[in-house]
């Protein structure tokens, strides 16, 4: 995790306005939609309008993804041919599966070669809607040392196992703890699924606290006004960034006396917390907050 991916910022990609301010809406990163949010008849001319913002638009230094369409339609190759010429930080795979991973991996060396670009340059993002990808998201993931996290999209994943998606949540507890586990084995970010109802404000703060306590390193969003909640809640309080500085502070003290077991304010601090302290100073410093 070598930059914080808090917000993941969806934007329609045949929508020149939002393409234009996509950069200051202050999302860590943005996905430019070459799928959902695109109509069969538009995927032309939306991708050319994607390539040409992506080529052409200061993003402020906003990764920039590009959710393509599935490998297995008719527009994901073409995706992948027009996008990765103008060197997105990544792509995101529709309804992905190992297969799909790999192909698309294959491709980009092969378009890295032929445009200079340097090697592994271009990311990849599977996206996990699907039953099958979700019971496979761990050969999935490591199909391709491109893969640098995971997105859950709830609403596909719900249409395939047929069941309703609901505020609560409680029907993609098992698919967050999946992808979270894994992703954390893997040592890459794990992006929770976007909150579709903006007049549910209260319901929004508690599906990302749930979110962030499974595991979930991030949030999707689908409108610029739930980035800062999503920023608030995903980012380490005052109050740990303190006591993580306190713990590791302590730490190295004890160091230096030669102990590996000690204690901070009457309470015995091992391994665990310590690499917990570790997390909290890091995530702190890639949002900015150290």
């Amino acid at each position: 995790m070598d930059r914080p991916r808090r917000t993941m910022l969806f934007i329609p990609g045949n929508n020149p306005n939002m393409l234009q301010n996509a950069g200051i809406l202050g999302a860590d990163s943005i996905i430019l939609d070459l799928e959902d949010a695109v109509s069969i008849t538009e995927k032309d001319a939306a991708r050319i309008l994607v390539k040409s913002a992506v080529n052409n638009l200061d993003f402020y230094g906003t990764e920039i993804v590009v959710r393509i369409n599935p490998l297995s339609s008719t527009f994901g190759i073409d995706d992948i041919e027009e996008i990765a010429p103008v060197q997105p930080d990544a792509l995101m795979i529709a309804k992905a599966t190992e297969e799909d991973v790999h192909k698309a991996s294959k491709m980009l060396t092969q378009i890295e070669e032929r445009e200079g670009f340097e090697h592994k340059s271009i990311k990849l993002f599977p996206l996990i809607e699907t039953a099958y990808g979700l019971e496979n998201v761990y050969n999935i993931v490591r199909s391709s040392d491109r893969v640098v996290g995971v997105l859950l999209g709830a609403e596909d994943l719900t249409a395939d196992l047929g069941i309703k998606r609901t505020a609560e949540g409680q029907e993609i507890f098992y698919a967050r703890c999946k992808i979270a586990t894994t992703c954390k084995a893997c040592g890459i970010d794990a992006i929770d699924t976007p909150f579709a109802d903006m007049n549910n404000l209260e319901g929004f703060i508690k599906d990302i606290k749930t979110a962030k306590s499974l595991g979930m390193t991030g949030k999707a969003a689908i409108n610029p006004r739930q980035i800062d909640t999503i920023h608030e809640i995903f980012a380490p309080s005052d109050d740990e960034i303190m006591h993580a500085q306190a713990v590791i502070k302590a730490m190295e003290e004890a160091k230096k006396q030669g102990k590996g077991v000690f204690s901070l304010n009457g309470k015995m601090v091992d391994a665990p917390i310590i690499t917990r302290a570790q997390n909290v100073v890091k995530k702190a410093k890639l949002a900015g907050l150290l």
